[in-house]
C-alpha cells in the first residue's frame, strides 16, 4: 500500500501546484482533458445500459464536455445517467489502481484504455462547429501517448506511472465536483445555469434550489473519497500478497450531461 500512498501524494500534491500556479494548468491539462473523457464515457455506458442510447459525445479545448441520449427516459433513468459521470470517473481511477499491481498488468491496462479510447473517437466523440476536431484529436493523442508508456517506459517506472494515472482521474473527480457548489458552470465556453447535479435534483428532488443541488454534490464527493480509500485498502492487499514470497495468490433526444 505504500507505493500507492506514495503515488496519491504526489499526484495531489502536483495537481494543487499546478492548478494553483500560472501556467501550471498546461502541465496538468493531460490528466484533466483524461478525466473529461472518463466522465463523458460514463454517462454514455449509463445511457446505452439504460435503454437512453448514446447518440454521440463532444469534448472542448476548456475540458468541459456533454454527451447526448437518443431517447428521453423516466426520471429515475435521467438521475442515474446524471450520477454516472462524477461516480464513475473515481471509479475507473480506482480500478486502474487496482488493476495495475506489476508492470506486466500496467502494460496491458495501458494499451486497453488506449484501444477504447480510440472506438471513442471513432464511435461516439464528433467535432463541433466551434473547436472543430480538437475532442477526437486530443483523445487520439492522449491514447498515443498511453501506448507508448505501455511499450517504451521500463516496468518500474511504467507502475508509478500507471498508477499515477490512476490517482489524477480520482483526484481530478474530487477537484470536478467543487464546481457543482457554484451558480453557473463553463461549458465549452459558455456560461450555463445547468450541472449533472442539477439533474440529478429535478430527477429526485423535483427542485433545482441550492440545498437540493448540493446535496448531490456532497453526495458524489463522499462517494469519491470512499470508493479512493477502498481501492488502496484492496491494492495495498494485492500488492502485499504479490510481494511476499509465502503469501497465497489473490483470487482471480433528451438532454445533454455534462
Amino acid at each position: 500500500m505504500r507505493r500507492e500512498l506514495r503515488s496519491l501524494a504526489i499526484a495531489l500534491l502536483v495537481s494543487l501546484l499546478l492548478w494553483n500556479l500560472p501556467h501550471g494548468g498546461v502541465l496538468a491539462y493531460p490528466f484533466k482533458l483524461f478525466a473529461t473523457w472518463l466522465h463523458e464515457m460514463s454517462h454514455g455506458l449509463v445511457m446505452i445500459c439504460t435503454g437512453a442510447e448514446l447518440d454521440h459525445v463532444v469534448i472542448y479545448k476548456d475540458t468541459s464536455g456533454l454527451s447526448y441520449a437518443v431517447y428521453a427516459i423516466s426520471n429515475v433513468g435521467t438521475a442515474t445517467i446524471a450520477a454516472a459521470g462524477y461516480m464513475g470517473t473515481p471509479l475507473w481511477g480506482a480500478v486502474l489502481l487496482v488493476a495495475t499491481p506489476t508492470a506486466q498488468r500496467a502494460r496491458w491496462a495501458l494499451i486497453t484504455i488506449a484501444l477504447l479510447m480510440f472506438v471513442t473517437v471513432i464511435f461516439a466523440i464528433v467535432p463541433t462547429p466551434e473547436e472543430g476536431h480538437f475532442g477526437q484529436l486530443g483523445i487520439t493523442g492522449i491514447a498515443i501517448a498511453l501506448v507508448a508508456i505501455a511499450v517504451v517506459v521500463p516496468g518500474r517506472w511504467r507502475v508509478f506511472v500507471a498508477h499515477f494515472i490512476a490517482a489524477q482521474a480520482c483526484i481530478n473527480a474530487l477537484l470536478d465536483i467543487r464546481v457543482l457548489l457554484r451558480p453557473v458552470q463553463v461549458v465549452g465556453g459558455n456560461l450555463t445555469a445547468t450541472s449533472d447535479a442539477t439533474q440529478m435534483a429535478v430527477n429526485t428532488f423535483g427542485s433545482h434550489a441550492p440545498w437540493s443541488v448540493w446535496f448531490w454534490a456532497v453526495v458524489w464527493l463522499a462517494w469519491s473519497l470512499g470508493v479512493l480509500f477502498v481501492a488502496l485498502r484492496v491494492s495495498g492487499r494485492t500488492n502485499g500478497a504479490s510481494e511476499s514470497p509465502g503469501s497465497r495468490s489473490a483470487a482471480p433526444g433528451a438532454a445533454p450531461m455534462a
